[in-house]
């Protein structure tokens, strides 16, 4: 493995190629945001007040205390930003099938036994691999029974259906 300190590959002076790439960009105009509605103030109108700038340069972004006819459903007051947006009501979950039922039931006596075999008069040896394989049957029955159709409110293109 070569491990050189002094590589060749690229400038000397990494910060002022740098500098020099981005004073290039910007004599072109990159970065300059132009707004068509916004006409160039006269000698004559009022200048804007100055607007924080940044660190790299770029001024800070608008708020709603800048302008706060640019913002009307803002509260400069709220924490939250997303105060407004009240989710819709989920829909109902729908009705367990008989056989969903009895999967659930057979997980749970499973959970039983595996808790408290001295209930069934077993013991632990017994009932511990008694009640796995009755919580494992009442798992692949539940996956069994997984419906594989396409929801009724589905049209001729799904989409992507996983």
């Amino acid at each position: 493995m070569n491990s050189r300190r002094d590589s060749t590959d690229g400038p000397e002076d990494v910060d002022a190629t740098f500098a020099e790439i981005v004073a290039g960009l910007e004599r072109e105009g990159v970065g300059r945001q132009a707004y068509p509605d916004e006409a160039e103030p006269d000698e004559g109108d009022e200048a804007e007040p100055a607007r924080s700038v940044r660190p790299e340069g770029q001024p800070a972004v608008a708020t709603a205390d800048d302008d706060p006819d640019a913002y009307p459903d803002s509260d400069p007051d709220s924490d939250d930003p997303n105060d407004h947006y009240v989710p819709p009501e989920p829909p109902p979950l729908p009705a367990l099938r008989p056989g969903t039922v009895a999967a659930l039931l057979l997980i749970a006596l499973g959970v039983v036994v595996l808790l408290f075999p001295g209930l069934f008069g077993l013991t632990g040896v017994i009932g511990t691999p008694l009640a796995l394989i009755v919580m494992c049957s009442g798992a692949g029955w539940l996956i069994l029974r997984m419906r594989n159709t396409d929801p009724p409110d589905s049209g001729w293109d799904d989409g992507a259906v996983l």
